[in-house]
């Protein structure tokens, strides 16, 4: 007697385009299950690049390339190295203060013990995201949801995400869903493409009411943002509203984007 498999555990069906709606439902499904679970109902996101390095590993890296610069500075790589390795010692304040200000919304979310509870989510890959899950991981009883995506530079999520939150999309579209569903407030530091599309697919979803909750956006790092974007010229030339470029708050340390963010949240709980 031939046993064939079910359909619903044949791999070869269930990984074909045939079977694409199936993967979409359960990347809907299966989140969604096991986020009411853990009764994770209301999560801060945190954004940001990826390619920022902790405050320790920067500085290690900047003494080597220096040290290999000075050995060689008729080595136009090694001085490309060098100057590379200046700027993500620089950049990596951000992850000191996105550690920092995850830990502090973390145990400010504890400490109010029967009011709503708020858990840091991120992308679950390194840089700002792992400063995040970390930040979250440095308090007592801190947890944290890490939503990750399948790349072919990024494997797995990073360690310091909560096992039981730990998430591994396929679909770009299905795991931005799931950033935006439970998401009460949004920070989103330095960042690439990645970030930036992030940013202003939340922007047009305010912006066109399509997200209608109160929804703080804080960008971390004036310096940054305020060098990279001139939303004021999108509105003179009359392609956004002059009001549109009051939909985020720009911040520049962990204490005002801390106090902004707690503000907001406990003036939307009413």
């Amino acid at each position: 007697m031939q046993q064939p498999p079910k359909a619903y555990k044949n791999l070869d069906f269930l990984n074909s385009p045939a079977a694409r709606t199936i993967r979409i439902m359960c990347e809907y499904e299966e989140p969604r299950q096991r986020l009411a679970r853990q009764g994770v109902h209301n999560t801060i996101v945190f954004f940001g690049s990826a390619r920022i390095k902790p405050p320790g590993e920067a500085r290690r890296h900047l003494t080597a390339a220096k040290a290999a610069h000075e050995a060689a500075p008729e080595d136009a790589a090694l001085k490309r190295a060098f100057e590379d390795a200046q700027r993500r010692e620089a950049l990596s304040k951000y992850y000191r203060d996105a550690r920092q200000l995850a830990a502090k919304l973390t145990e400010w979310s504890i400490l109010r013990k029967t009011k709503r509870s708020y858990y840091i989510c991120s992308g679950g890959g390194p840089g700002i995201m792992e400063a995040a899950n970390r930040g979250a991981a440095d308090i007592d009883g801190g947890r944290s949801v890490g939503l990750g995506i399948s790349l072919p530079f990024e494997a797995g999520v990073n360690k310091w995400v909560t096992p039981e939150l730990a998430f591994e999309f396929h679909y770009f579209f299905t795991r931005k869903l799931w950033f935006l569903y439970l998401c009460k407030a949004l920070v989103i530091f330095p960042g690439g493409f990645g970030t930036m599309d992030e940013l202003f697919e939340t922007l047009t979803l305010v912006q066109t009411g399509k997200i209608t909750k109160p929804l703080p956006i804080v960008l971390y790092g004036a310096e940054y943002f305020e060098t990279i974007f001139n939303l004021e010229a999108m509105a003179d030339f009359g392609t956004i509203s002059p009001g549109d470029v009051n939909l985020f708050k720009i911040v520049s340390n962990v204490d005002e984007a801390f106090e902004y963010l707690t503000a907001e949240l406990e003036a939307a709980e009413g």
